[in-house]
């Protein structure tokens, strides 16, 4: 009776010991796929809902609930001026879109700066700045660069003209001009003619300029943040070399001033030199 009770407990220890083992290694397997949970989860890009178009979007184009999707944006590297709730996207409501100012592509976060505000006026009117004008360049201007002009690239604008008659003269008028819209001719927000932002007074310049000669334009690499020096200045001698030779005025000769006095010589008259009096 003794052996089978020492036997019985042997076999209990056993199993005992065996049970705790087993729970052990449960624990461990738990405890490291906890460790590797929590080292994926700080590693994890965390994400948020925000707004973007459902299709490609070009200027003047109305904004409205079916051309928007959600979708998920890195937390980390969101950027200014997103819209996260459809109360932030429609403010005035489902009915009032907003205008688009630059061009979207699909599945680009929506931005505060690239729609105006809810219910703004759709056209070029929408696109300006406040206190800025729209100021149309012709084609005659930008056909060599069509194609390559988009919205919110950068331009200088130079004048050649002749000031009161002098040598005709190249100079940067204007520099960093903003072009806010295209002729969309090929439906990739691209064309020939383009019309830039300006100030009030750079409207009434150009006017000016404009009439008294001609104005021609150059892109601003997207990287050059300074303004064009408007001192700059050239003439057909610079370009080429020529040095200007000053003549001087050749001495002007004075008369010595003769005085005659007529006198009658029988049925002639005749002039007889005499000296000069005051």
């Amino acid at each position: 009776m003794r052996a089978v009770f020492g036997l019985v407990l042997l076999i209990g220890m056993g199993l005992a010991g065996f049970a705790v083992y087993m729970v052990n290694q449960y624990m461990d397997t738990q405890a490291s796929q906890l460790e590797r949970e929590r080292q994926r989860s700080a590693t994890a890009i965390r994400t948020v809902d925000i707004y973007a178009p459902s299709r490609s979007l070009t200027y003047g184009d109305l904004l409205t609930l079916e051309d928007v999707k959600i979708i998920k944006y890195a937390r980390d590297f969101l950027p200014d001026g997103v819209f996260a709730t459809e109360e932030e996207l429609f403010p005035e409501g489902l009915n009032v879109p907003r205008v688009v100012r630059i061009p979207m592509q699909e599945n680009e976060p929506i931005l505060t700066a690239k729609v105006t505000a809810a219910g703004a006026p759709q056209g070029i009117t929408a696109l300006l700045d406040p206190g800025m004008r729209a100021f149309p360049l012709p084609n005659n201007m930008t056909q060599a660069f069509a194609g390559d002009l988009r919205t919110s690239d950068r331009i200088d604008l130079y004048w050649v003209g002749r000031v009161e008659g002098g040598p005709s003269i190249s100079r940067l008028v204007k520099s960093r001009l903003e072009i806010i819209a295209t002729d969309d001719a090929d439906g990739n927000n691209r064309g020939t003619g383009v019309v830039i932002q300006v100030s009030q007074e750079d409207f009434a310049d150009l006017q000016v300029l404009q009439a008294a000669g001609a104005l021609s334009l150059t892109p601003v690499g997207r990287d050059d943040l300074e303004a064009g020096d408007t001192t700059i200045e050239t003439n057909i001698r610079d370009v080429l070399g020529i040095e200007e030779v000053v003549r001087e005025a050749a001495p002007e000769v004075v008369e010595e001033k003769r005085c005659f006095v007529t006198q009658r010589n029988g049925t002639e008259r005749i002039q007889v030199e005499v000296d000069c009096t005051e």
